[in-house]
C-alpha cells in the first residue's frame, strides 16, 4: 500500500451503506457519509465518484457474521458486494469482521447525548469497521 491517499471502508446494508475513511498517512478511521441505496443511480457509480474524490488506495467491506460466528444470508451478500466493487472499482478490497459494530456505534452515539439518525449509527459503524482492521493491519505497509 502507498502512502497517500485515503482507505475507505463501507458498513454495506440493505438500505444504506455506511461510508469511513483514514489517511494512509494518519491512519485515524473517521466518520465519512450515509449513501441511502434507494436513492437511484447506480452504486458503484456512487462509490467510485467517492473513492476518486478521496484518492482511495484500498476498501474495507464490513463481513457481517452470525452470533456464534458462522456464515449467514448477509455474509453471502456481503461477500458478493465486495466481489462486484473489486470488478467495478480495480481497487483491493479487504473483507474485515464487523461483528457488534452497530450495536457499538449506537451505544457511542446514545453515549454523547446528540440527536442522531439511522445513518449515522451505519457511518460510525463503518469507522469501527475500519479502526479494526488499521489496528489489525498496522504492520503490513
Amino acid at each position: 500500500m502507498n502512502n497517500s491517499g485515503s482507505i475507505i471502508s463501507l458498513d454495506v446494508g440493505e438500505r444504506r451503506i455506511g461510508v469511513a475513511m483514514a489517511s494512509v498517512d494518519a491512519r485515524i478511521a473517521q466518520p465519512l457519509l450515509t449513501l441511502d441505496r434507494q436513492d437511484g443511480g447506480d452504486i458503484f457509480e456512487r462509490l467510485q465518484s467517492i473513492f476518486d474524490e478521496h484518492h482511495t488506495t484500498a476498501v474495507v467491506v464490513g463481513l457481517p457474521r452470525g452470533m456464534e460466528g458462522q456464515e449467514t444470508h448477509q455474509t453471502i451478500v456481503a461477500r458478493q458486494f465486495a466481489e462486484d466493487l473489486a470488478k467495478s472499482s480495480g481497487l483491493p478490497i479487504h473483507l474485515q469482521d464487523e461483528a457488534a459494530t452497530s450495536l457499538v456505534a449506537e451505544e457511542e452515539l446514545q453515549a454523547s447525548r446528540k440527536p442522531y439518525v439511522k445513518g449515522d449509527i451505519d457511518k460510525l459503524a463503518a469507522a469501527i469497521i475500519l479502526r479494526d482492521w488499521l489496528q489489525l493491519n498496522q504492520n503490513k505497509d
